[in-house]
């Protein structure tokens, strides 16, 4: 027992060698543990604005380097799964995707499993998509009344919670079992917490409920794929596709791998679409001349197709846009990992092995020789004009290379259809709330409570 505490000790103090620049205000062992975990997001900007391009920085033992830029970011993305490993980074996910489940899993078997999800993304499954998140919406409005305010966080979470839940997991989910579902995911998002990357395994009130919750869901949804098979009922859902799908072995996936997968989707689709919902009507907000621009592509849209669909959808662009300036300024995920398995160079710099690379879309996503005036709301980069965006690494809200985001296309429909739908019904306006972001988790979003007013059209 003292040979082992010793042996922490000694891990935790020794620095590892390193010959790359490090940000200013490192301490004795903490390093640069303390700012971290009390402003992450001030910490990677600042290590940007004093180093530029690659800085590195140290959380107890762990050394992270934070390459920003897009070459930077193509470099990173581009590496190899073997030498930058996703896997080894997040291991942190272990516990809530499970044993041998994407981050867990081999690099060939990852591939595999996350190949499985794409008869999901399909043009008619996307179809189907848009009426299900439609129709939620116009339920979630049934009880508004003529003006009333709106809690918007709390309200994006939820809204998005239940069509996520409805698309991936399907009816029975949204219909028989929403409340537990509701506490169990809660649980289980909660367990996601920055502190994670040092140990995701501490004996902390959050992390045992996760566990409670993991091991609840699989039953959840074991017990859904028992009725599915017995009554032969073909969901169009992302669980039916895996339950349907095979490895090139020829072997179906396990409850636990349904499970782990089915997680992984539901938090890139519910945490990236709740949030930028959320910050995508602050910003249109406080942007009236592009929020007018955006309310009459949409009127046009209903007056050409009467309804709101995928393929109406498509004949939107300025949402589209105005979307994706919202994740420029507020990416959902603020920073993206990989741990070195074999030596990487860049920039002139080496980087050894159990090194930590970071990029931030936060941080690239302002660097001004990318972005003309990057702390403006300006949707008109993204349009066919000026495409600030052409260097497809200088953008990365959705991630790059061979681990982009799949279900990118499903995001933005989400958002898309929600704001269609808000817009054709009511009218809406700021409240007194401070507009201010929320740094303290995993994923970022606006700070809640922030309430807004809204008044039928």
């Amino acid at each position: 027992m003292i040979a082992e505490t010793l042996k922490i000790g000694r891990a935790l103090v020794t620095k590892p060698q390193v010959d790359f620049p490090q940000v200013s205000g490192g301490l004795p062992v903490l390093g640069h543990t303390a700012e971290f975990f009390t402003d992450a997001i001030g910490l990677l900007k600042r290590a940007r604005a004093e180093l530029g391009d690659v800085a590195g920085f140290r959380l107890f033992h762990k050394q992270f380097a934070l390459l920003t830029g897009g070459a930077a970011n193509e470099a990173f993305f581009r590496a190899p799964d073997e030498q930058l490993s996703t896997q080894e980074a997040y291991k942190m996910m272990k516990p809530v995707f499970g044993d041998d489940v994407v981050y867990d899993a081999a690099p060939g078997k990852m591939a595999e499993q996350m190949a499985m999800l794409l008869p999901a993304l399909q043009d008619k499954r996307m179809r189907t998509y848009a009426q299900i998140i439609g129709d939620e919406v116009t339920l979630s409005m049934s009880d508004w009344g003529d003006r009333g305010t709106l809690d918007l966080v709390a309200y994006c979470a939820k809204l998005t919670n239940f069509t996520s839940a409805h698309c991936l997991l399907g009816p029975e989910f949204r219909n028989e079992l929403t409340v537990e579902f509701a506490q169990v995911y809660h649980d289980l998002d909660k367990g996601i917490h920055p502190i994670g990357y040092l140990n995701a395994y501490l004996p902390i009130p959050a992390f045992k409920r996760r566990d409670i919750a993991r091991v609840r869901l699989q039953e959840m949804i074991g017990g859904i794929v028992q009725k599915r098979r017995a009554s032969g009922y073909q969901g169009e859902d992302f669980l039916q596709t895996l339950m349907d799908a095979r490895y090139k072995s020829g072997e179906p996936l396990s409850p636990h791998e349904i499970t782990g997968l089915l997680l992984a989707a539901m938090f890139a689709g519910h945490h990236t679409s709740s949030v930028t919902t959320a910050w995508t009507l602050i910003e249109l907000l406080r942007n009236p001349f592009y929020f007018m621009r955006v309310l009459q592509e949409l009127e046009q849209m209903f007056e050409k197709h009467g309804e709101i669909s995928y393929l109406s959808l498509r004949d939107a662009p300025l949402i589209e846009y105005a979307i994706k300036e919202t994740l420029r300024l507020h990416p959902p995920l603020f920073m993206l990992l990989r741990s070195v398995v074999y030596p990487f160079e860049y920039g002139g710099y080496h980087f050894e092995k159990g090194t930590q690379l970071v990029v931030s879309p936060t941080v690239s996503h302002h660097i001004p020789e990318v972005f003309k005036d990057p702390t403006r709301f300006d949707p008109d980069r993204f349009g066919p004009e000026r495409k600030e965006d052409k260097n497809k690494f200088n953008f990365i809200s959705f991630g790059g290379g061979r681990h982009k985001c799949l279900g990118n296309a499903f995001a933005l429909l989400q958002v898309k259809t929600i704001f269609a739908k808000l817009l054709q019904s009511y009218e809406f306006a700021l409240g007194d709330d401070p507009i201010e972001g929320d740094f303290t988790g995993v994923v970022s979003g606006p700070k809640g409570p922030f309430h807004v007013l809204f008044k039928r059209r």
